[in-house]
């Protein structure tokens, strides 16, 4: 690549990311060029006159293949340089001497097995502040060659060969805010350590230390991490400082911790120490420990606050399951805490409702989005969520996991010692679908590649105010595992800009322990140059033939009592789609064959039907962890199935049935008429028959794109299911058209929202309001004259002497499904009802 002539009024050159074996020299030409980022390219040495620039300040040449530098002649100007992931194994001896302007060095993943010393004589002039050593060979004789920086601020010096630290070198660092010791040999902190009266932050995790420093009398510390250590006791002062924010003594097996300990530890803001193991007599609990188990971290790097948090749960919901996330707030950390509470339980309901992947994982990123609240409006959140679980239709076969993902957060699956991606990155950088989605939606799309000039992210949980540009709907993956997956690797945007898939896994491979490995991959992060917050989650798999203990299968003619009850499907003609689920404004959108309405009835009927055990009994087979046995289900309530008539779509829970539909296709209409009404609720695909019924309960359940307007004590309830056939008149049904919300909506009893949604806002009214559309509100209306009121009740009285049948309801054009780009689904259109008499004289009385 050739230049002619020579930029000479350049001064920003961007080379990084190409397959350059070396600099043309048109580069050291110009006269005017301070940065200059050569990164993630194929060069093996850089030109002796670059580095002699009178006009360089900021040198990048990370992730290439340097193996050694030039000497320095003379003087230079270069005030930051970054040479991390080369080859070097030396450094120049004349650097800290030739370059007294450098106030930034970082030479982590390298070979150095030494540095050069910071002055030729006793004086030093040394202005280094900030200074990154880690992932080299550097061992204690290192430590006293930086007495000479006495400016230095940050010092990472994590996975080297350290086994000690000079307690004389470390007193001189009287500047010192940041010391990075984790990864090493250590036995101890120097006792020098509290001469450092700025520091504030103390890593030294995954060591040999045994004696708690003394870093609690320091007037500014802020975080100590020492977990991984050999911690036996803690020394403390009597009172703490005020400024300590964090301790995290986790991984420290043999810390015994006294109440008063742990009285003085009350006010620190995060203390993290080892939960004891609870003691559990299931058989599938302790199966899981054994097939996997995790580690995580969170650090907060040089923000003031911790806006990452994770979801880690080995033993999830009643079987041999696991549910692990991460959820990054960038800039706020309500979100992703509201998240880290609530996503498990929703997970937990939406797979009572559905066995298919892209149902419950929508499913549950759409009501996660939902209950944000008012914190959702204008803040959001990337999100992870994997979930381990047994195959719905295999039983009895081996793990899979399902993963589905909104933002930056990214998970990679270690197979057969390979990195395997799992998740999508949703930002406009990354995904040029993603910014054509965005620009058809009319959001603005600022020169930064934000969306509106706030986020990076096309997808994001919360944010609703950017909507549709920014949306809640997940990638969503299942991956089949087997015996050679070996670990998963969650971790937020911070992490994996620093850290590749190939180091990130062969980082975890180096080390065993989960937490000790994502203790290791957030410090490179950090070591890296990562200023922002970083999150990693490890979960190492343990799953293979080998740990198989299953009885060997019985001959046929033994039979082993009853199989596993079959679902229920509702039949749905060939060619229609399936149906989305909506929740808070945002339609769901999950390729299919089952329908919504498929999806309740199967979910209904294991929960209430069971079929009976044929062949002779026999012993209870031992089944292990890795292929637990179908059992029997019996219904919520604790009665056999046989006791109950199982109803399609229906979930019961003992007390109450509850429906599970949708909210924009279909919709149940309550009248008044005969005394008779019928039993049962048939299908109408040509029109709206009117069914009279005297006090009970008329409905029409009609196809997708049929909509029913209702009226349920002066509330509009519109729910939405493709086909629910046979659904049963009973008090626990009618129960759910019920129950009143303070705004006006009407629910189900049950608290969920899952089950069903309001789809419009009603007012209260005590007279039939919907039952009369076209009737205007009272307090518009005009006031009769006392003297004409019983003429005019006489001609109302007239009028409706013989009270026509209800007309046909009209079928509204066909829509397409909701997209999840709008942000309130499409308004049910209005249907003009005939009131009967006693209505009209109801509403007319009231306007009175």
């Amino acid at each position: 690549m050739n230049i002619y002539p020579v930029p000479n009024q350049l001064t920003h050159m961007d080379l990084s990311r190409n397959l350059l074996e070396y600099l043309p020299d048109w580069v050291c030409d110009t006269r005017k060029i301070e940065v200059l980022d050569v990164t993630h390219n194929l060069l093996s040495e850089l030109p002796g006159r670059l580095l002699c620039s009178l006009s360089l300040r900021k040198l990048l040449a990370g992730n290439n293949g340097l193996q050694r530098l030039p000497d320095l002649l003379d003087h230079i100007p270069l005030e930051a340089l970054d040479l991390q992931h080369n080859k070097l194994s030396e450094l120049p001896e004349s650097l800290f001497c030739k370059a007294l302007n450098l106030r930034y060095l970082n030479v982590s993943a390298n070979s150095l097995e030494s540095i050069p010393s910071s002055s030729q004589s006793e004086e030093s002039l040394s202005t280094l502040q900030e200074l990154y050593l880690t992932g080299n060979n550097l061992t204690e004789h290192c430590a006293a060659l930086l007495v000479g920086h006495q400016n230095l601020r940050v010092l990472h010096m994590a996975y080297n060969q350290l086994q000690s630290f000079p307690a004389s070198k470390l007193s001189k660092l009287e500047l010192l805010e940041e010391l990075n010791l984790s990864g090493n040999k250590l036995k101890a902190i120097p006792s020098t350590v509290s001469s450092c009266k700025r520091l504030h932050t103390l890593i030294a995790h995954s060591n040999h230390i045994s004696v708690f420093p003394e870093v609690l009398n320091l007037p500014e510390i802020k975080l100590v991490d020492l977990s991984c250590n050999e911690l036996t006791e803690i020394l403390l002062p009597d009172s703490l400082p005020p400024t300590l924010q964090e301790l995290d003594l986790t991984g420290n097996s043999s810390l015994m911790l006294e109440h008063k300990t742990l009285n003085l530890f009350s006010h620190i803001t995060t203390l993290k120490l080892d939960q004891k193991p609870a003691v559990t007599s299931t058989g599938d609990a302790l199966g899981s420990s054994t097939l996997w188990n995790h580690g995580y971290t969170e650090m907060s790097g040089q923000r003031n606050k911790l806006c990452v948090s994770v979801l880690a749960v080995d033993h999830f919901g009643d079987s041999t399951e696991a549910a692990y996330g991460i959820f990054d707030g960038d800039r706020n950390e309500e979100v992703p805490r509201l998240l880290q509470c609530t996503m498990g339980d929703v997970l937990s309901e939406e797979l009572q409702h559905s066995s298919v992947d892209t149902v419950y994982m929508s499913n549950t990123f759409l009501t996660s989005h939902r209950k944000l609240g008012v914190a959702g409006q204008k803040l959001g959140a990337s999100a992870l969520l994997c979930y381990i679980h047994h195959e719905p239709s295999d039983a009895a076969g081996y793990f899979s996991l399902t993963l589905a993902n909104v933002g930056t957060c990214q998970a990679v699956l270690c197979r057969d010692g390979k990195p395997l991606p799992l998740s999508k990155v949703f930002s406009l950088e990354q995904s040029a679908e993603e910014t054509e989605r965005v620009k058809r939606s009319k959001a603005i799309i600022t020169e930064d590649n934000k969306v509106s000039g706030v986020t990076w992210c096309s997808r994001l949980l919360g944010c609703s105010y950017l909507s549709p540009g920014v949306i809640p709907k997940p990638w969503v993956r299942t991956e089949p595992l087997c015996a050679q997956d070996e670990f998963l690797i969650l971790g937020n945007r911070a992490l994996f800009e620093r850290v590749s898939y190939r180091e990130a896994v062969c980082t975890v491979q180096a080390v065993r322990d989960p937490r000790a490995a994502a203790k290791r991959l957030c410090t490179l992060a950090q070591s890296y140059g990562c200023r922002d917050n970083v999150g990693a989650v490890v979960v190492s798999l343990h799953i293979g033939e080998d740990s198989c203990t299953c009885d060997p299968p019985l001959a046929p003619a033994e039979g082993r009592g009853a199989p596993a009850p079959v679902p229920i499907p509702i039949s749905v003609p060939p060619g229609d789609p399936a149906t989305p689920s909506s929740s808070s404004g945002i339609a769901s959108e999950f390729s299919s064959e089952m329908s919504a309405s498929e999806v309740g009835s199967e979910a209904g009927s294991t929960a209430s039907d069971e079929n009976p055990s044929s062949g002779l009994a026999s012993r209870p087979e031992r089944r292990c962890s890795l292929h637990p046995a179908a059992t029997l289900n019996q219904s919520d309530n604790g009665l056999d199935s046989d006791d109950e008539v199982p109803l399609e779509g229906v979930i019961s829970n003992g007390s109450k049935l509850e429906v599970e539909v949708d909210i924009h296709c279909c919709a149940f209409q309550i009248r008044s008429g005969a005394p008779e009404a019928p039993d049962d609720l048939r299908h109408d695909h040509r029109g709206s028959d009117h069914h009279p019924g005297g006090g009970g309960l008329a409905a029409k359940i009609r196809r997708q794109n049929s909509v029913v307007v209702s009226a349920t004590n002066g509330c509009l309830l519109a729910v939405c299911g493709r086909e629910i056939s046979d659904l049963k008149k009973s008090p626990s049904t009618s129960s759910l058209f019920g129950k009143k919300l303070s705004n006006g909506s009407v629910v189900a009893l049950e608290d969920s929202h899952n089950l069903i949604e309001v789809a419009l806002e009603a007012p209260k009214k005590k007279s039939g309001y919907f039952s009369a559309p076209a009737q205007q509100d009272p307090e518009d209306q005009l006031v009769v004259p006392a003297g004409l009121e019983q003429d005019v009740r006489e001609q109302l009285r007239s009028q409706n002497a013989v009270v026509p049948g209800p007309p046909p309801l009209s079928t509204p054009p066909t829509t397409r499904d909701p997209d999840w780009d709008h942000p309130n689904p499409p308004q049910l259109p209005r249907q003009d009802l005939a009131a009967p008499a006693a209505l009209q004289q109801e509403v007319y009385d009231t306007a009175l």
